[in-house]
């Protein structure tokens, strides 16, 4: 008889055990997450990869997110915009972040954009390169195709022109590719190749040492990168700034972008939808150009 109400009372407490990890496990899901039950409070993890040139910001952003909710976990990871962009598509990161438009082949394939800000490229010399103030947009592009190679055909000293570069599938190379590499003569659209002689970079801090090390080099970098190691020449008689680029008047310019596979759900649109609030967007016009909405 004591060995059957023992058994009983094991039953029991096994069901009990059992009912009380399924609540406990219970609240309501939220993308990759979990609300607490019954709390409003937001958890979970999100992971953005991508731009290298979008890192530096989605760092602030996720900073100041995980702040307001410390139950919210954001990986931000490098990678360049064609690795974000794969990583969205494949659901490797919940967002992908990309510093460029997608091309041909990246579109229809089921991704959402989210614009979260717009970044000029600045064309960046040495700081001890003061002899050239301006370079027009066809000068860029014969300096970085190699044709013209001496500061003195632009106004500078007479030395040899070093040109630095980002790594093929850059964000930021695929949009200077666009914006100045490519030009129209008789009509027709043609793009001018990098000289094989450009120093070759891997991230835009990488750019801005080396043209910050080198006297007579030239490289192009996020905006978001400035700092007094390099000096930005104007375009066109335009300098690179957040309200130049608003109003359209320096050209060299391109969007930030977020990629969702589909539309987000749960934490995922909790954080995009943050994203464009004032006050993510003040974090967003300390350096680049804020797209409130």
């Amino acid at each position: 008889m004591f060995k059957r109400n023992l058994s009983v009372v094991s039953v029991l407490v096994l069901v009990l055990a059992v009912s009380l990890v399924l609540v406990g496990c219970g609240g309501e899901k939220v993308g990759n997450t979990q609300k607490e039950g019954g709390s409003n409070e937001l958890t979970g993890t999100i992971t953005i990869a991508g731009s290298t040139s979008v890192q530096p910001l989605s760092e602030e952003l996720k900073d100041a997110f995980m702040e307001k909710h410390p139950g919210v976990i954001i990986h931000v990871q490098g990678g360049g915009s064609s690795a974000g962009i794969k990583a969205a598509i494949t659901g490797a990161a919940e967002i992908g972040a990309a510093s460029r438009n997608l091309k041909e082949s990246e579109q229809d394939q089921g991704l959402v954009e989210h614009k979260i800000a717009v970044d000029g490229i600045a064309v960046v010399v040495n700081a001890k390169n003061t002899a050239v103030e301006s370079l027009t947009v066809e000068q860029v592009r014969k300096i970085m195709c190699g044709e013209i190679t001496n500061w003195s055909e632009v106004g500078g000293p007479d030395a040899g022109i070093n040109v630095v570069s980002r790594e093929e599938g850059s964000g930021t190379r695929s949009a200077f590719t666009h914006l100045v590499m490519k030009y129209k003569e008789n009509g027709q659209e043609k793009e001018a190749e990098l000289t094989a002689g450009a120093a070759i970079q891997s991230s835009n801090g990488a750019v801005r040492t080396t043209v910050a090390n080198d006297e007579y080099a030239i490289g192009y970098l996020s905006l978001g990168y400035l700092d007094d190691s390099v000096r930005p020449v104007k375009i066109d008689g335009v300098e690179p700034t957040a309200e130049n680029i608003l109003q359209g008047r320096y050209k060299i310019a391109r969007p930030f972008l977020y990629l969702t596979k589909g539309e987000p759900k749960g934490i995922i649109k909790e954080y995009i939808d943050w994203v464009f609030t004032p006050e993510a967007q003040d974090i967003v016009a300390e350096n680049y150009v804020r797209v409130d909405k």
